[in-house]
């Protein structure tokens, strides 16, 4: 069985002392559950903090400011040691889901609910969280807001569900054996789409998806991509747009990759560069080659592969670009 829970109840109760606390204790949670020394990593506008107090400051009270009542709610939540460094990590992905009472970031509030995706990566080393890796779908928000910034998108953006078994909360120690499997799944795929992008080819056989996806796979893209399911529409409405319309694709490996049970979860810091020929997303090709910081999330059946629940910092990778859609939509919404 996995030894990781002391790991686990740690993450649990800063997560339940962070939905508790208010503007004015969020650095008591700090202090009580975060190491002196301490990285976060988070999208753009963040990006890169070194300090729990900044990461209160810019982050935490603003996100708590803006969507009052705010929950943490949880679709999966695994343990594992990291592959690269030995490290034990904890991710929970899910939605934070509030009011939107007050603007964030130039996004005029709605005063509606909201569900912002997220997905969060915690690193805990002697009883405190050293690391941070949270990632959430500031163009989802955008969506819900009416402030959708991008051309429409090849797949369908919405409330992505959980798994399909509703299988995804590992409170428990499960059997490392699985989680080897599933791991071993995970290491085939990358092997083979960083074989392709080696390879120099825009496209993708089915094939080679075969090998490790189910037949009906579902792919539960950020906003501006969307969802698609079976291995067809994916190709048809993401893999291939996405293969074809970038250029110079090359795999820059991961920060922290590990798997428990039946799921496996990833993020890198970049994942990949490519350079837009144009098609993508709608938009124009250019010449600048730009990062990717992505965030897979999978879900193994028997041998293959069948869910995968996906975040892209879209707004950083258009940002390098000369493209600020936070900026731009704030000026046009909110002059």
């Amino acid at each position: 069985m996995s030894n990781f829970q002391e790991s686990k109840y740690l993450v649990r109760a800063y997560f339940d002392a962070l939905e508790e606390a208010t503007v004015d204790t969020l650095d008591d949670v700090m202090s009580h559950y975060i190491a002196a020394e301490y990285s976060w990593r988070g999208v753009y506008p963040w990006r890169e903090i070194d300090s729990s107090k900044e990461v209160v400051q810019t982050f935490w009270k603003p996100l708590l400011t803006s969507i009052k009542h705010m929950q943490r709610r949880q679709d999966i939540f695994i343990a594992g040691q990291n592959e690269f460094d030995h490290e034990q990590w904890v991710m929970s992905m899910g939605n934070f889901t509030g009011l939107f009472d007050e603007d964030f970031l130039g996004i005029r509030a709605t005063r509606k609910i909201v569900n912002i995706r997220y997905a969060e990566f915690n690193c805990v080393q002697e009883g405190k969280i050293t690391k941070t890796g949270l990632f959430i779908d500031l163009i989802g928000l955008m969506d819900q807001a009416g402030a959708y910034p991008l051309p429409p998108s090849t797949g369908v953006y919405y409330n992505y569900p959980g798994p399909r078994h509703h299988n995804g909360l590992q409170f428990q120690g499960i059997s490392e054996e699985e989680g080897q499997k599933t791991l071993n799944l995970v290491h085939e795929m990358v092997n083979d789409l960083d074989a392709l992008n080696k390879s120099g080819s825009m496209t993708c056989t089915p094939e080679i998806l075969e090998k490790t996806w189910s037949s009906k796979m579902t792919w539960y893209g950020p906003a501006g991509i969307g969802a698609s399911y079976t291995i067809p529409r994916y190709q048809e409405q993401h893999q291939i747009p996405f293969r074809a319309g970038l250029g110079d694709k090359k795999f820059c490996g991961h920060v922290c990759r590990f798997a428990e049970g039946n799921f496996a979860c990833f993020f890198g810091w970049p994942n990949l560069s490519n350079t837009p020929i144009g098609g993508w997303l709608g938009l124009p090709g250019g010449k600048i080659n730009a990062e990717m910081q992505v965030v897979d999330i999978y879900c193994r059946e028997g041998d293959k592969l069948s869910e995968n629940w996906v975040l892209i910092d879209i707004p950083y990778w258009l940002k390098q670009q000369g493209l600020d859609v936070l900026k731009r939509t704030g000026s046009i919404l909110n002059p």
